[in-house]
């Protein structure tokens, strides 16, 4: 599997403020990219607290590329992951509305009443890891499902995992002309950080975008 991580941060590293509710750092140009992005993935992940916070729909907004997707044999829109070891899910999120396929990753914890709610709500359920997700071992059985190619889209959380676990094959960020400050503000790897080996990422392009730049590596 390849993991493709796109996030859009402020020129400080935040994701978001400290109320976590949604901003915008990035413009239209770089919203297209996103969405060519999405349309180019044979699913897209995020965190559940990205759920709770931006209520998204993971969808491909452009229709040309949803046709082209159909004309390749895909869905119209690729299939949507929720990491969600809190069991926080809410039952009406975007994510549940039948646009497009959603797993919900779930740890071995997991109460039975809240898969079953999940499950009726459309969702395929994976539990993975004791008492939170192991995400090693999620992508595993999503990638078992052909799901080759994952964009992640945040937060910061899931991210620092999935590069705890070597997981992140490339990671693409939109830097804006944007300063949101604050301590307790989500940052692009949050988590417990890294304090003695560190993920090697090797800069591939660098690019002027909606009045900030883009930068892409490889890890």
């Amino acid at each position: 599997m390849h993991v493709v991580v796109n996030a859009a941060m402020s020129a400080d590293g935040k994701l978001s403020s400290r109320r976590r509710e949604q901003l915008a750092v990035s413009g239209p140009d770089d919203f297209e990219r996103v969405d060519e992005l999405r349309a180019e993935s044979d699913a897209v992940m995020v965190g559940v607290g990205t759920v709770l916070a931006d209520d998204p729909s993971l969808t491909v907004d452009d229709a040309d590329r949803r046709n082209a997707r159909i004309e390749r044999g895909e869905s119209e829109n690729p299939a949507r992951v929720v990491a969600d070891s809190r069991i926080r899910t809410p039952p009406d999120a975007k994510v549940l509305d039948g646009a497009a396929e959603t797993y919900l990753l779930v740890s071995e914890a997991a109460p039975t009443n809240f898969v079953e709610e999940m499950e009726d709500a459309g969702a395929y359920v994976i539990a993975a890891g004791e008492d939170r997700v192991d995400v090693t071992t999620a992508l595993a059985k999503l990638e078992g499902d052909g799901i080759d190619r994952l964009m992640v889209e945040g937060g910061g959380e899931l991210i620092f995992s999935l590069f705890e676990a070597e997981l992140v094959d490339e990671l693409s960020v939109f830097v804006g002309p944007k300063l949101i400050g604050g301590r307790d503000a989500p940052t692009l790897a949050d988590g417990d950080g890294f304090v003695e080996e560190f993920p090697d990422l090797e800069l591939t392009d660098a690019e002027r975008l909606d009045g900030g730049v883009l930068l892409t590596w490889d890890v």
